[in-house]
């Protein structure tokens, strides 16, 4: 799948990160965008991009992000399923404070394949926005196809909400705009601490 971007010299193509797909007004997932990619996260005009792995962040890309003022915030999941590593609750959530603050949209939220972390991750947020569980599922199961892990939904499924929402302290968020594509969450308390960046 590509976008044809017509200019004077010739046509560009802009090609997305495997997985692409936006989740909210200024949110979007992937898998790690390669080189070729490039161009096309130009277009989405990022401001952060979380990262779930723990691995460093491949050189290339890095000179992209500094080229294009985007932050990098990293919260190390393993994304290992032999021997068993159980999602880390605390990191899911950190990951969620930071997604859920407006002042680092447009976010790309990505890992490796843009599976299992980032569709936990989205999963636990689908949660926060009130979602039925079985279109939780449903979008998990999309993205992850025959590699869906019973863990990963089981995670999703017992994630408490209300803690991610206690953990929001003064900062207080609601849905505006016109029906679900315009959607978006509000941040109103401006004095929140900023997240922690990884330095690149």
């Amino acid at each position: 799948m590509g976008l044809i971007v017509e200019s004077e010299d010739n046509d560009v193509v802009l090609v997305p990160p495997t997985n692409f797909s936006m989740v909210d007004e200024g949110v979007y997932r992937s898998a790690l965008p390669q080189p070729s990619n490039f161009g096309f996260l130009q277009t989405l005009n990022l401001r952060s991009i979380i990262y779930l792995c723990p691995e460093p962040y491949p050189e290339e890309n890095l000179e992209f992000l500094r080229s294009q003022n985007i932050q990098l915030l990293q919260f190390g999941i393993e994304g290992k399923t032999e021997p068993f590593v159980p999602i880390p609750k605390d990191t899911i959530m950190a990951a969620l404070r930071v997604l859920i603050d407006v002042r680092n949209h447009p976010v790309l939220i990505h890992c490796k394949s843009g599976k299992h972390r980032t569709g936990c991750l989205v999963g636990c947020v689908r949660k926060f926005q009130n979602w039925c569980l079985s279109s939780v599922f449903e979008e998990y199961q999309r993205f992850a196809g025959v590699k869906s892990r019973a863990t990963d939904m089981r995670f999703i499924e017992t994630f408490d909400i209300l803690c991610l929402r206690q953990c929001l302290y003064s900062i207080i968020y609601q849905y505006h705009g016109y029906g679900s594509r315009k959607r978006r969450l509000l941040n109103r308390e401006e004095n929140l601490k900023k997240p922690q960046i990884t330095s690149i």
